[in-house]
């Protein structure tokens, strides 16, 4: 018996000559160095809070303390009469937000694309325009345009047709779901718009060739092959809408409409005692759901990837000429403008130079202020909360792409065997919804070694954890342009893997990182339903602040700030555009 086998017999094995040279042949390598520090960080992001999470929704004790094993916080949660209606009123409100905002961004994808309406380019700002506003901004603004009591269009059509009350009422599930819808249509008219421009015209064509119009080639051509993307974006937008917390916070909340978010709200903030096991139970709830979905959105996705029609040639997308007609498409696609950017923007901007909230007259004019603006120059709270927007802002967008330009590289350029694993695990949060994402949050480091639990640093590793994705996405499309030959060159003149990747690949990579720098950073900027659970008094950013200040009453100062808010997310928006081109100094 050789030794190797003997030490085996008696219990003590030891590793074999060629289990050893292949570790130090793996460790050799920096890139799987890199592998190894980029995909522990990844697991630990994805996994801890994941743990956590169910480990709160199983424990008898509150957050902190030790507890026993128990099912009795899911069986609260669940057979509770209210669970129905609740479980109801989420699905209503996500398949009806959805649904409208694929309406929306259906309409709006074929005048811009698919026809010769004038104007057309000017209406694609509603991919762009409506990303400044922070959502519970926009929620506000609609909250003080057709609330029932004094809102400003319900007002306006008492005061001139004499009716006894207007018609509109926010505070109802219609005017949720169409405040919601309004919030996600950009995201649905982006996914919807790049299907439709990326079809080969030829197929139009061949079918109008054989006789048809263009109803039946939109029916039988078109909209057959954007069904995938027409899916993708439904089912992302109903994830969005089931994980929001934004709107229902300002309308769903006073209207007393329960849905998940608000259900969680109430039992780990808005109740005393606390009960972060309860709100857990329904964090796992609302998670579940959302992986499924998020399954089916991925399989929709690799559909709309297998459904591709660009062959290569230049081409332009198939226009269709309206005749007089166009100008009607114009106007369609102006309203839409107008509910998505102009009237947000418009009676953000009314409220923050009138002295208290009210439906303008003719004296109005005459008492017009810039008090409120004058309270975000002059008091520290205010200032505090900026610069802990902008310190996320940055520093959360700066480290979440870094550590997606590596993990895009490990998984698009390497050939190791389980790189795989990180791109998974880097979606397993995407379908967190944020006040989930919260609870686990706050039970992973509670008693964390280092103390992050109450400061802003929480709120940092939740924004990163939880919009990787978003940056992998942008990275990833752009380093799989970036020639191979680049980088060997760069490693044949003794170049490193560092060295490489620092001055070869993240200057090529340089569009798609700032483009998803971009994205994240106004994401930070308006983040809202995760930092509500997370924030401290001293590390209070924007979106608490709006918050609570609305709660107040002080509608004129949210406005303001909202408004400075979007002029330093489109300075942020112009600078990085500045640098993101390629011959940019």
């Amino acid at each position: 018996m050789s030794l190797p086998e003997k030490a085996i017999g008696v219990g003590h094995p030891i590793p074999t000559t060629r289990t050893q040279s292949r570790i130090g042949m793996f460790l050799s390598q920096p890139v799987n160095w890199v592998f190894l520090v980029v995909g522990s960080i990844i697991a630990f992001l994805s996994l801890y809070p994941t743990y956590f999470l169910f480990y709160g929704s199983l424990t008898d004790a509150p957050l902190g303390v030790p507890g026993h094993f128990t099912l009795q916080n899911y069986v609260r949660a669940y057979s509770d009469p209210e669970a129905y209606p609740l479980l109801l009123n989420s699905f209503i409100f996500g398949l009806g937000a959805s649904g409208l905002s694929l309406v929306f961004s259906l309409t709006l994808a074929w005048i811009t694309i698919r026809t010769n309406a004038p104007f057309r380019r000017l209406f694609e700002l509603t991919a762009i325009i409506p990303n400044i506003l922070p959502p519970i901004l926009v929620s506000i603004s609609w909250v003080m345009l057709v609330n029932p009591s004094n809102g400003l269009i319900n007002a306006s059509i008492v005061k001139l047709f004499g009716v006894e009350k207007g018609p509109f009422n926010i505070y109802s599930m219609p005017g949720l779901i169409f405040v919601e819808a309004l919030i996600l249509t950009p995201l649905a008219f982006l996914i919807v718009a790049a299907a439709l421009k990326s079809m080969d015209p030829s197929l139009e064509e061949s079918a109008k060739t054989l006789g048809s119009n263009e109803i039946g080639v939109m029916r039988r051509i078109t909209f057959p092959l954007i069904r995938p993307a027409i899916l993708a974006a439904g089912t992302l937008n109903f994830v969005r809408a089931l994980e929001s917390f934004d709107t229902p916070a300002i309308i769903a909340l006073p209207a007393r409409i329960e849905v998940f978010t608000t259900k969680i709200w109430r039992e780990a903030l808005g109740s005393f005692p606390t009960n972060h096991n309860l709100a857990a139970a329904y964090g796992v709830g609302i998670l579940g759901i959302a992986l499924v979905f998020v399954y089916l959105y991925r399989r929709f996705t690799s559909q709309v990837e297998s459904f591709s029609t660009v062959t290569g040639k230049g081409f332009r997308p198939h226009q269709i000429d309206l005749g007089p007609w166009r100008y009607v498409a114009s106007s369609v696609a102006f309203f839409f403008l107008i509910l998505l950017v102009v009237l947000p923007i418009l009676v953000l901007f009314l409220v923050a130079i009138l002295p208290y909230y009210h439906v303008p007259t003719w004296q109005t004019w005459q008492n017009l202020t810039i008090s409120h603006f004058q309270y975000v120059w002059a008091t520290p709270r205010v200032h505090k909360a900026f610069a802990n927007s902008l310190f996320l802002a940055l520093v959360g967008a700066t480290a979440c792409m870094v550590l997606a330009a590596l993990a895009s590289y490990i998984t698009v350029r390497t050939k190791i065997a389980a790189r795989g694993i990180i791109e998974g695990l880097v979606f397993i949060p995407w379908a967190f919804p944020g006040t989930a994402m919260a609870l686990g949050l706050l039970w992973a480091y509670v008693d964390f070694p280092i103390p992050v639990y109450g400061t802003i640093w929480i709120i940092l590793i939740a924004y990163v954890t939880r919009f990787l994705p978003y940056g992998l996405r942008a990275v990833s499309s752009t380093i799989i342009q970036v020639h191979k030959e680049l980088e060997e060159a760069s490693i044949v003149c003794g170049a490193g893997f560092l060295a490489t990747f620092r001055r070869v690949l993240l200057p090529m990579m340089r569009p798609g990182v700032m483009a998803g720098w971009i994205i994240l950073v106004t994401i930070f900027m308006r983040e809202f339903s995760a930092t509500l659970f997370l924030y401290s008094p001293g590390a209070e950013p924007l979106g608490p602040l709006l918050y609570f200040l609305y709660l107040d009453g002080m509608r004129g100062r949210v406005a303001a700030i909202g408004l400075v808010i979007s002029l330093i997310s489109v300075i942020l928006i112009a600078i990085a555009q500045r640098y993101s081109r390629w011959d940019s100094k």
